[in-house]
């Protein structure tokens, strides 16, 4: 393993290894190492005999905005909260479709919606099931891996942490680990919490090391986005699937949040909780699939977490004690914990229980001891010497359990307290907010190891290790979004019918398919019930498309913010009524009709009528009452956001809105030259955005724009 100081000389560096043809493997989301990056690609860029193709997903970029207003709003914003993140140079030149001719970027997951319009970017992406993702990498012929990892030197022993990203890491470096053609490269960061489990490494599973704390930089970390209406209620609804003693996979994003938060009052004030399931009638419109597959109550047990991508929605439910629930990778323990055999506190029993199930021999090896040693069967500070086990103060034991004089022995010198080396939370990435990672950082290290990084392919299937996870993961809650759902309970996620990606498969197509595999696992897939707004508002309950993610074969549990439609072992007919019961009422009838005409639905079928006024205003009366307990706030968890930054946002989102339609943008500039001057009631925000001295006529009318929106939001007081 060689450190440098300079990227520039590591890529001299990798150059001389694997030549000038560089096809090279990055990490998704956060663990790119930047720096790095932009080495090689400024290399490739000035040097057209060089050949780099970058294989990679997620490639973050702070935030731009298109027009003059948006980069007014978010220039000071995106200083502040991104810092000296340093974008990627071959992101930027991509995003401006100025990518040399001798460079190439192929990725498997887009930030939604992002490349919609980028024809290259569209030739350039992969569809593969996240697990798939090495496989596919290695195919293509990579010779040179680049990861960001935290460093320590702790122990007197040079380790890295893959921190953030063992996702894919893991298993390419499993295949591909020594091989003299293959450059495993990667940059130090400081501000990466070390992560332990599976990612932590020895410094020399890399072959060439930046090691430089001038080069360290802020974590990207998107802000947090406010729940809307909307997401609040399919939030509400997913919490009461959620089993206690189970295991729980979700995503990022409001509707993740909007979760969390419904978990959080149903454990911190559970009567609170049962009383707004009942003003919304939830019980009443979905009682079957609650009783049968969820959980009203208190978490005594707990939840383990296992997803590919570790949100900072886990730590909230950490926090609140909902997520607690160990889990070992051990089979024996395992089996034993699940079958109430033994809990977490370490018992002679639980010695005897271990040696009757073969966990170990009744005369302990070494390996026997280490064994127990690893869990805490067996304190620290024992040593193991030639079939005996020797005590801290020099006490000699037999290392048998044969007769009852040396296993009471034993029993009282070197019994443990509590197993160790369990985990709440297993996970192959994670991406959140500062916050998150200032929170992980500042984790003593015994709480920190009880988050497990590790490979996605240990995360999101059961192939290779199907008995533990079966053992681990009961009552698995698979928690995913989707963009629409067809009435026969196919689900389209990542893309549109014409062909265009809008985002990708990531791991959803496998913990959908993982919930059909395990006894009691059920996927839950949480769909908005309209898109678009105003003349373009369309149902997301559609009868056909022209694409779909996850197959009508593996329908399940499909949940939009009219209820829960629980499609399993459902005929067509019967999954048809299930989704209709959940569309949006504006288009329950058109879905119908089209429904009989192809012969899936009864000609005298009619909606109950309990789904008959499924409105907007059906939910956001009653959730604008719970506001005004102080339930159900726009930022439950915070925000990166000033309370001016949240006005303005939603002034422009609304004023972009109106002026791209023809009409309500000669009405909305109309309205604005008459009632947008300037007053003191706006005066604040103005100065935000630049905008309270205006130079010229295009700052006057933003300013008149802006001040007559500003104008609509309550929160803005005259003065």
């Amino acid at each position: 393993m060689k450190k440098f100081d300079d990227p520039e000389i590591c890529v001299d560096e990798v150059l001389a290894k694997v030549g000038k043809e560089i096809r090279l493997a990055a990490p998704l989301a956060a663990g790119k190492a930047n720096h790095l990056l932009n080495a090689f690609y400024d290399r490739a860029k000035g040097d057209p005999e060089m050949s780099l193709t970058i294989y990679t997903a997620l490639s973050l970029e702070r935030p731009k905005g298109k027009s003059e207003l948006e980069k007014r709003f978010l220039e000071p914003m995106v200083e502040r909260v991104f810092g000296n993140y340093p974008d990627l140079h071959y992101e930027l030149d991509r995003v401006a479709n100025e990518l040399p001719d001798n460079v190439r970027v192929i990725e498997f997951y887009f930030p939604a919606g992002k490349y919609k319009n980028n024809s290259q970017a569209q030739r350039d992406y992969i569809s593969s099931n996240y697990t798939h993702v090495a496989r596919d990498v290695l195919g293509r012929g990579v010779n040179v891996l680049v990861q960001q990892v935290a460093w320590s030197e702790d122990t007197g022993e040079e380790r890295v942490s893959l921190s953030c990203n063992p996702d894919v890491m893991l298993d390419l470096m499993q295949v591909l680990g020594g091989r003299s053609d293959v450059a495993f490269v990667a940059q130090t960061n400081g501000e990466l919490p070390y992560m332990f489990g599976d990612a932590d490494l020895e410094a020399s599973a890399f072959d060439f090391i930046v090691h430089n704390p001038e080069l360290d930089y802020r974590i990207f970390g998107p802000p947090k986005m406010s729940i809307s209406d909307t997401d609040y209620m399919i939030g509400l609804y997913a919490s009461t699937l959620i089993r206690d003693g189970g295991e729980l996979q979700v995503g990022i994003g409001s509707l993740g949040d909007s979760i969390v938060y419904g978990l959080r009052m149903r454990q911190e004030d559970n009567e609170k909780y049962l009383r707004v399931l009942n003003e919304f009638c939830i019980l009443e419109r979905c009682g079957g699939p609650i009783s049968e597959s969820g959980d009203l109550g208190l978490f005594d047990e707990g939840l383990f977490a296992a997803s590919e991508m570790v949100v900072d929605g886990f730590m909230y439910l950490y926090e609140a004690g909902i997520i607690k629930r160990k889990v070992y990778d051990d089979l024996h323990l395992q089996r034993l914990l699940g079958s109430g055999e033994i809990t977490e506190k370490v018992t002679p029993e639980m010695l005897r229980l271990l040696a009757d199930n073969k966990a170990i021999h009744l005369h302990l090896g070494e390996s026997d001891f280490d064994y127990l040693v690893k869990f805490g069967v067996f304190k620290k500070g024992l040593t193991y010497q030639q079939g005996s086990i020797l005590t801290e103060d020099g006490t000699r034991l037999s290392a048998s359990l044969v007769d009852n004089e040396s296993f009471d022995a034993l029993c009282e010198h070197c019994l443990g307290t509590e197993l160790d080396n369990g985990a709440v939370i297993h996970g192959g990435f994670f991406l959140g907010p500062e916050a998150f990672y200032q929170w992980l950082r500042d984790m003593p290290e015994m709480e920190r190891r009880l988050i497990n990084m590790r490979s996605v392919t240990r995360i999101n299937q059961l192939y290779g290790h199907e008995t533990l996870d079966r053992l681990q993961r009961r009552y698995a809650r698979f928690v995913n979004t989707g963009m629409m759902v067809t009435l026969s309970g196919a689900v389209v996620s990542d893309g549109l019918e014409n062909g265009t990606v809008i985002s990708g498969v990531g791991g959803q197509y496998n913990f959908v398919s993982m919930a059909h595999a395990l006894p009691d696992g059920r996927s839950i897939i949480q769909v908005r019930s309209t898109r678009g707004h105003g003349d373009s508002l369309e149902s997301s309950v559609v009868w056909n498309y022209g694409h779909i993610t996850i197959p009508r074969h593996l329908r399940d549990i499909v949940i939009t913010e009219y209820g829960i439609a629980d499609l399993r072992g459902k005929t067509d007919e019967e999954v048809v009524q299930e989704l209709l019961n959940i569309s949006d009422s504006r288009f329950q009838n058109e879905l119908a009709d089209k429904a009989k005409a192809e012969g899936k639905l009864a000609p005298d079928y009619e909606i109950p009528g309990r789904y008959r006024n499924n409105t907007p205003e059906s939910y956001s009366v009653p959730l604008a009452k719970l506001k005004e307990e102080g339930m159900f706030p726009l930022f439950p968890f915070g925000t990166d956001l000033t309370e001016e930054e949240i006005i303005l946002g939603g002034a422009l989102r609304r004023l972009k809105g109106k002026m791209d339609t023809g009409l309500h943008a000669v009405t909305t500039v109309a309205n604005a030259v008459a009632h947008g001057e300037d007053d003191s009631d706006v005066a604040p925000y103005l100065r935000r955005m630049g905008l309270d001295k205006p130079d010229g006529f295009k700052e006057t009318l933003y300013q008149r724009l802006l001040s007559a929106e500003l104008r609509n939001d309550p929160r803005v007081s005259k003065g």
